[in-house]
């Protein structure tokens, strides 16, 4: 059995971290609140799945194909805060210390190169990530984790988890989706179809396919008259939310490019000190030159918790709507 391959859906997360904790900031006057909630993030991570196979998964900016599908396609979000900017290559910096591979890829969202590599992996694959999005790719061998509130360590999604929160399993969630839109990614779904009509409907008829190519299915249905003429919609709907899964050439040699090094817990030291995450650098291995510093101030000392605390989502979210 191969060991079990840990994909970070790296925005998700690091919106989540930013907006989990607000006003942290160093001596120097630089914010740290997502640094600070990242780091734990890691740290759980660590604790719970020390796994030698994993990636964390950036987006590499807005693809073109979905683009031509709908050129208003996540038209509608916000820029990434300038608090949240400055944050970011210490993230990436933590990340690497932490042993991850950070893969991005042109033409791939994050969510895609999630799919992709879930799908050509052997073994038992867990998404990080708290984006509905990625639920589709939920099954047998996939299941999704998310860090729950406090310090109680992540929530799994499988199966049944997915199937009870959305009422459809996930084999059906793109044409669920499709049928809602996304106000998240600017994707409107069909009007008059809301989320107990589309699973009613889809546990009723089957799948998308079936009654669009088989309109008689629906005939004398409450359905009827709210899907005529809904057949454009729903298909660019589809290939709007349907997850890639073609690998990336690059990627191709997958032992080498999801393989996990081990922590650097010196460097990780290092960047805390900087940083002043000193409740943090309590808490890590102790290693030639991590000896904390008892005497001074704590900053971060009232905050606790190897996850952050839940909060509603954001409409500044680079990822999907949260779940």
């Amino acid at each position: 059995m191969a060991d079990e391959l840990i994909l970070i859906d790296a925005y998700s997360q690091i919106f989540r971290a930013f907006y989990a904790i607000r006003q942290l900031t160093n001596s120097r006057g630089e914010p740290t609140n997502a640094v600070f909630v990242f780091t734990r993030l890691l740290l759980g991570i660590q604790k719970e799945y020390p796994t030698s196979r994993g990636a964390m998964l950036f987006d590499c900016g807005k693809v073109e194909f979905r683009l031509k599908l709908n050129p208003e396609y996540k038209a509608n979000r916000p820029p990434m805060p300038e608090a949240l900017r400055t944050q970011i290559p210490v993230i990436r910096e933590l990340a690497e210390a932490f042993g991850w591979p950070l893969l991005e890829e042109p033409e791939y969202e994050a969510d895609d190169l999630a799919a992709a590599f879930a799908r050509a992996a052997e073994g038992p694959v867990k998404i990080i990530s708290s984006d509905k999005d990625l639920a589709q790719l939920v099954d047998d061998r996939v299941t999704m984790l998310s860090p729950a509130p406090g310090n109680a360590g992540f929530e799994e999604r499988g199966v049944a988890e997915i199937t009870a929160k959305f009422q459809v399993p996930p084999a059906l969630l793109i044409d669920y989706l499709a049928l809602l839109g996304d106000s998240s990614d600017n994707i409107p779904g069909v009007p008059g179809i809301g989320a107990k009509g589309a699973a009613q409907l889809l546990n009723t008829y089957g799948p998308a396919s079936e009654w669009l190519e088989h309109p008689e299915k629906l005939a004398g249905t409450k359905f009827e008259k709210k899907l005529a003429g809904a057949g454009d919609i729903l298909k660019r709907n589809q290939e709007l939310i349907r997850l890639r899964s073609d690998l990336p050439e690059r990627f191709s040699d997958l032992g080498a490019v999801l393989a996990r090094r081990e922590p650097d817990w010196a460097k990780i030291a290092d960047i805390c000190r900087r940083m002043e995450l000193k409740s943090i650098l309590k808490e890590l291995p102790v290693v030639r030159g991590n000896a904390p510093e008892p005497d001074q101030d704590d900053l971060f000392s009232a905050v606790s918790g190897a996850g952050a605390p839940e909060t509603a989502p954001s409409p500044a979210m680079e990822q999907g709507e949260l779940f």
